[in-house]
Order: structure tokens, then sequence, then C-alpha cells
């Protein structure tokens, strides 16, 4: 007797603290392999661009279902990560920006893969999985092992770098937590924003990273009871789009896709439009002027396609590796871009707005209990993503400490016509002047709608794109459309009030 209430009260004792509160078999679950991809907006031919070489990934999407209208919660690395591994919004947590890590906040929190290793799952990861860089650090309590770190900035060519420490490179590094007299960033030299080396795929990350996701594959598959969750992390298409020549020569320049409308969107705030910033880190970019000239512009556009082959074929050999061992039937995977990257529109590049280019994202959920080669417009966020994994593995809804801001989507991965959400919501920060904004966006299946709130006085102002009318985003509609943007406005008052104490 009593060790029966022993059990029962240390079973007990386990519920309230890992926030898992089911009892479950473990044995016949199915595996988990989310890949994050950095920088990834859906130049992939499984959305209809006809130029890419994605073959893998588009092959990963006639395996499951394709989300057309997938956005980020916030279009910047740590934050959107956060939105992932928390399921939380930017505007809940409060963290818009890096060196700020969610611990100190949430001491408590249970992340993703956390709420997977305390339902009995084996958890770890590998490359870019958190945004380690830029004060921000990952997260032990997350995995069953320590995580296997790669370079997101990485350079084989001497030239690239100067023979030094580059701006991005001391920026990853977190260079200047860890050393002393390192000199402030502006004064180190930009690495090269790009080169093409022949070399082999595993001269670069993620080339060791799938490496490294195989061999590990192949070791967990030896304990076939023993369910995994798999994060595997791919840097590129990141800047500097570092890749193997042979991924540059599938691409001719002159057919490479200029971008269409570079300007500001009439009647729209200037301050809206990020034309500088992180890309200024690295040459030749000039460090003065609007708009880049066209070879410079082709330039970037043939690194980044040619980074998206690079990745595709990476992802490829862990999806391989997964048939290989007689495993894909028993495993979801997900894919996720973190965020967009603006390709030179409205002449911006990079990403750090509220644009379409900038937080519109792929997603791809395969596997057990998934429509198979099926697309769906139903509206997603990142925060989703948590819910969604949770729901199936059989898991009930995660109970967390942090708030928790994610539906899940499996609806939709049965049926694709199922109505989840009618709008995503992401937000973004940007200051004009000595004024702080906070941007808090309404994306419906037509609009977009973003409301500026200044947090120092409650100043309004707002942005509307219709993108039926106008896909480029070339005007706000925002006085041309009133009733379209009240009920706009009606819908983001539905929210909670952003959490800006970290923006005063």
């Amino acid at each position: 007797m009593i060790k029966q209430i022993t059990y029962i009260l240390f079973s007990f004792f386990l519920i309230q603290t890992t926030g898992f509160s089911q009892n479950i078999s473990i044995k016949n679950k199915p595996n988990i392999v989310m890949i994050l991809v950095d920088d990834l907006k859906p130049i992939l031919g499984a959305y209809g661009d006809s130029l890419v070489v994605s073959p893998n990934i588009d092959k990963l999407a006639t395996m499951g279902i394709r989300f057309d209208l997938a956005y980020a919660n916030q279009a910047v690395c740590a934050p959107s990560r956060y939105n992932l591994m928390l399921g939380t919004r930017s505007t809940s947590s409060g963290i818009y920006s890096f060196g700020r890590n969610f611990r100190n906040l949430y001491p408590n929190a249970i992340t993703l893969p956390q709420y997977f290793m305390n339902a009995g799952y084996h958890t770890e990861s590998m490359g870019k999985v958190y945004h380690i860089g830029h004060g921000n650090m990952g997260d032990d309590a997350s995995w069953s092992v320590p995580h296997h770190e790669d370079k997101v900035i990485e350079y084989i060519v001497p030239i690239s770098t100067e023979r030094a420490l580059t701006r991005e490179e001391a920026f990853f590094n977190n260079t200047r937590m860890y050393e002393k007299n390192v000199p402030a960033v502006k004064e180190l030299p930009r690495g090269a924003a790009w080169e093409d080396p022949d070399v082999l795929d595993e001269a670069y990350a993620d080339g060791r990273t799938a490496t490294h996701a195989i061999d590990r594959l192949r070791k967990l598959n030896s304990t076939p009871d023993q369910p995994f969750f798999m994060a595997v992390g791919f840097a590129r298409p990141h800047l500097p789009f570092s890749v193997p020549k042979k991924y540059w020569d599938l691409y001719n320049p002159e057919k490479l896709p200029m971008p269409e409308f570079e300007g500001i969107p009439k009647d729209a705030p200037g301050f809206t439009v990020k034309r500088r910033g992180e890309i200024e880190n690295f040459k030749p970019i000039p460090t003065t002027g609007e708009i880049f000239d066209k070879e410079l512009k082709t330039k970037l556009i043939h690194g980044y396609y040619a980074s998206v082959s690079y990745m595709d074929a990476q992802v490829g050999r862990v999806i391989d590796e997964l048939e290989r061992l007689n495993i894909l039937d028993n495993t979801i995977i997900v894919l996720w871009g973190d965020h967009g990257w603006h390709l030179g529109d409205h002449g911006s590049w990079t990403k750090h707005s509220n644009f379409e280019q900038a937080v519109r994202i792929p997603l791809i959920f395969a596997g057990p209990g998934i429509s198979k080669n099926s697309v769906t417009q139903q509206l997603a966020e990142t925060v989703d993503i948590y819910p969604t994994l949770a729901d199936l593995a059989g898991l009930s809804k995660p109970e967390v400490e942090q708030p928790f801001d994610g539906l899940s989507l499996v609806p939709a991965l049965k049926d694709t016509k199922a109505t989840i959400r009618n709008h995503a919501y992401h937000s973004y920060p940007r200051n004009r002047g000595k004024d702080k904004f906070i941007g808090q966006a309404i994306r419906t299946e037509r609009y977009r709608m973003v409301q500026w709130t200044n947090i120092r006085n409650d100043e309004k102002i707002y942005e509307l794109y219709d993108y039926q009318e106008d896909p480029l985003e070339t005007k706000n509609y925002a006085s041309l459309k009133p009733k379209v943007l009240k009920e706009m406005i009606a819908i983001l008052n539905t929210h909670p009030k952003p959490n800006t104490q970290f923006l005063n």
C-alpha cells in the first residue's frame, strides 16, 4: 500500500513539473524530424517557382501537404525560433530582437522538444536550431543529448575574410561575450557576401549537418521501440552565399528574375521599408545609395538560388536515409522556413519587415495521418507547429507556463478545406527618429493590414495592402478602402495588446 501511494505521488509530481499530463504508451509513437531552414522564402518548385532547382523539397511536398499561406510571427531569426519552440508570439513574450534569452523571462517554460522529451521521446538537434549568436544562446533543457552546433557564417576562400575575424562571424560566435578587447563590430572587416569554390558539399556546414543527421538516424534506428524527435537546422540560404560551385552552375544569371517594384509603396510611411542594416556587413555591398546596380542584384539573387539548391540537396540526403532505414512510414516530417527574405523588392534585402516577402514562409508536413500530395489555403503561423506536432503524436494539448498562442493544424492536414484560422498574425518593431513603433499585422487571404502604434504616445499609423489588386504592394490602400480597414482593425482588436516592456 505504501509503495502504491509513493508511486501515485511520484506520478503526480511528474505531471506537475513536466507539463505532461497523459498516461501514454510511448512504444508505437511516430518519430518526428523537424527541418528548420534559415531565411528560406517559398522559392521552391513546389511553390510554383519554375527556375529553382529544388527536387528534394518538391518531393517532400508530394509526400504530404503544403501550406500556401503560412507566415512567420516575426521576420528575424532569434525571435522567430522562439515563436516556434515556445508556441508564443513575439507580442506575447515581448522578445522582438537579439540578446534576450527566453529562460530569463520564463525559466520553467516547456519548449516543443522538451514537451516531447517529457513524454518519453529522445530529443536531439544539430545545425542551426535555436539562434546562437548576437547574445543569444541555445537551450540545454530541450535536448536529451548536447546540441551539435556548426557554423552559420563560413568561408573557405581566404580573400573572403581578409584573413581576419569578420563582423558577422563576431556576431554569430558571440565573440564580444567571451573575449575581451574585441574591436567594435563596425571596426572589423566585412566578409564576402558570396563565394563559389569547387569543393564537396561537406566543406560547408549544411553538408556536415546532413551527414551528422544521417549518422544519428542510423544509431537511433538501432532502438526501434524508442521514438525520437530530431531537429535538423540548415543555415543556407542565409548570407553569406557560400556554397559549392556546382550549385551556382545550375543557373544562368541572365535568366534570373529581377525585382519588379523597388520603390516605397505610395502613401506608406517610409520607416516601414528597411534597405540597409544586416546586408551592409558584407562586401562588396555599397554603404551609400538606395538601389543596387543590376550586376550586384544579379549576383545576390544568383547566390540565393544557388544556396537554396545546396540546402535542398542536404534535405534530400536526410529524407533518403529515413527511407533507406525503412522508418519513413512512421516518421512525421515538418519543413519550416524561419521567415522570408527580400530579394530587392521595395529596394530591400534580407528580412526585418512586415511585408509579404519577409514573412511568408514554406511549411510542409508529411507522414502518417497526413494527406498526401495536397495543398491548403488555410492560413497558418509558426506558433501553430508546436500544438500540431503534439496532436499528430497523440499527446494532449500542451499546458505550459509561457503564453501559448498556437492552434493545431491537424484538421487541415486531414482535410485541406478545413478552417482553423481566418487570418494570420505577425509583428515587427521599427523606429522613426526617437519614436519606437510596434507594427502588428493581420493577414487574411486577400489583405494585410499593419497597425503601427507609437509606444510613447499611442499614435497610430495604418497600412493596407490588397494582394488581389496589387500583389507587389505598390500602394497603401488604408485611405482608399476604409471599410476593409475597419474590418481588419476589428480583427486585430481581438488580440491582446502587445508586450512592449523591452521596447521602451
